[in-house]
């Protein structure tokens, strides 16, 4: 193991808030600079949405963040912000292979879902994990995106994937990453009998499989070429569908984050592709993580496994 990797010291992050298609990191070397993508200011970009369990068709525009967006909807249908717990992209249902991140195809359809039925849940962790697998919509929910089969979680039924996490043993971890909602999670101990309070997204209608994507009732709206990426920080720009080898790795990126963290996001695997992918060896991409992400303390093992998934891409 590298000595600069065994050595490096966590630093924390100059921003805290949740990073929704945050700034690319890493984009040094000796190449050309790209020339910049443009800002969707500079194009008249307007999206369709409807609240997922039913409403009249609106239309949104004007937005450069997840946490504007949400604004933007509420506005539309005459409710607060706080009431939308995530958005689908082209279909209204609870399906979380089609959540919207930090990149929006320009032909795609927005779908909110908001606030339902709350519940309060108690749990016996009679094993150390639970199987859940946490996200978080980019503006302070943390919500179930997975429930491994056989699991814990998965023998309450009362329990589903797309329940927003509102508090655990009565502390609230509104505001909080999933990253955080995770570790607490995974810091409950054995044995130990827990309570979740949980607030389902309101539905239509009760009907299909409680953890795994149904059909979307209405007509599949596929993506342009081109997408908006939505950023914490500055303006939203239009960029080019990332390449299906590019994807790939990302997708990878995903995978050990929920494998080594128990989350998923897209988007957080996105930077770190990007923090990654003109480094030369796996210490520089230790420190472009510690001057990225620095906040989330990632194992070494994690990071090695990360720069194994960029390595396998840049060899085609």
């Amino acid at each position: 193991m590298p000595l600069g990797l065994l050595g490096k010291k966590k630093t924390k992050s100059k921003e805290t808030t949740p990073l929704v298609g945050g700034e690319q990191a890493g984009a040094g070397g000796g190449s050309l600079p790209e020339p910049p993508a443009p800002r969707a200011s500079e194009r008249k970009l307007s999206f369709h949405t409807q609240l997922a369990h039913g409403s009249a068709t609106g239309q949104v525009e004007n937005f450069s963040s997840i946490r504007e967006l949400y604004i933007k909807i509420a506005e539309v249908f005459k409710i607060s912000p706080t009431e939308i717990l995530y958005c689908t992209l082209n279909t209204p249902k609870v399906n979380m292979e089609k959540l919207l991140g930090g990149q929006l195809g320009l032909e795609d359809f927005i779908f909110a879902h908001v606030k339902g039925t709350a519940k309060e849940v108690n749990v016996y962790k009679s094993e150390d994990s639970l199987g859940l697998t946490i996200t978080d919509n980019g503006a302070g929910y943390a919500f179930i995106k997975r429930i491994r089969d056989g699991s814990i979680i998965d023998s309450i039924k009362t329990i589903c994937v797309g329940d927003h996490i509102e508090s655990i043993n009565g502390e609230n971890v509104v505001g909080c990453r999933h990253v955080q909602v995770a570790k607490k999670l995974r810091e409950l101990k054995k044995g130990e009998l827990f309570t979740m309070k949980l607030i389902e997204p309101k539905k239509a209608f009760e009907i299909g499989p409680r953890s795994k994507p149904g059909k979307s009732s209405v007509e599949k709206i596929d993506s342009g070429k081109e997408t908006l990426r939505l950023r914490s920080k500055g303006p939203a720009t239009v960029e080019e569908t990332p390449s299906e080898v590019k994807a790939k790795a990302i997708g990878k990126v995903d995978e050990l984050l929920e494998l080594y963290m128990g989350i998923r996001d897209i988007d957080l695997a996105t930077t770190m592709f990007e923090a990654g992918k003109d480094k030369q060896n796996p210490d520089e991409f230790a420190v472009a993580l510690d001057e990225t992400l620095g906040d989330f303390a990632f194992p070494d093992e994690f990071v090695f496994d990360v720069w194994g998934a960029i390595g396998k891409f840049k060899q085609g």
